[in-house]
């Protein structure tokens, strides 16, 4: 299992009138802490469209628990449970500076071939990079 630690400062243009995080950004969040997940194995998305594949998000689930606030510093927990094979499954936590829970989330994103538009296996450096993590 790969598991990364990403730190986001939640900024006021991504809160409501409330002073909670908008929820539409917590599929932004997930996006900043899958990047960093990658970038902690010398990945990058760039590396795979270079590639000739690209990454669309098939499927997206978000659970509320408690607000994340204005000035919160917030630690996205990124996690990959199994290896990625056309399909590569990343799951969040989302934690305040206390330690609590505020935030559960999952994205599906599917490997496609550039060239042709179909779905393909993963690259395999990222199957390299992931590999030790689950031996």
């Amino acid at each position: 299992m790969f598991v990364s630690e990403t730190k986001i400062r939640v900024r006021y243009a991504e809160t409501d009138q409330m002073g909670y995080v908008y929820y539409g950004n917590y599929a932004q969040y997930y996006e900043v802490a899958r990047v960093e997940a990658l970038r902690d194995v010398q990945l990058t998305y760039k590396m795979f469209e270079e590639q000739g594949i690209m990454m669309p998000v098939l499927h997206l689930s978000c659970k509320y628990i408690k607000p994340a606030l204005y000035d919160d510093l917030i630690t996205v927990k990124t996690t990959i449970k199994k290896l990625p094979g056309i399909r590569i499954e990343f799951f969040y936590e989302l934690f305040n500076e206390k330690g609590d829970l505020l935030n559960q989330g999952e994205t599906t994103l599917v490997c496609i071939d550039m060239k042709t538009n179909r779905p393909c296996q993963a690259p395999s450096n990222l199957l390299a990079a992931l590999s030790p993590y689950f031996n």
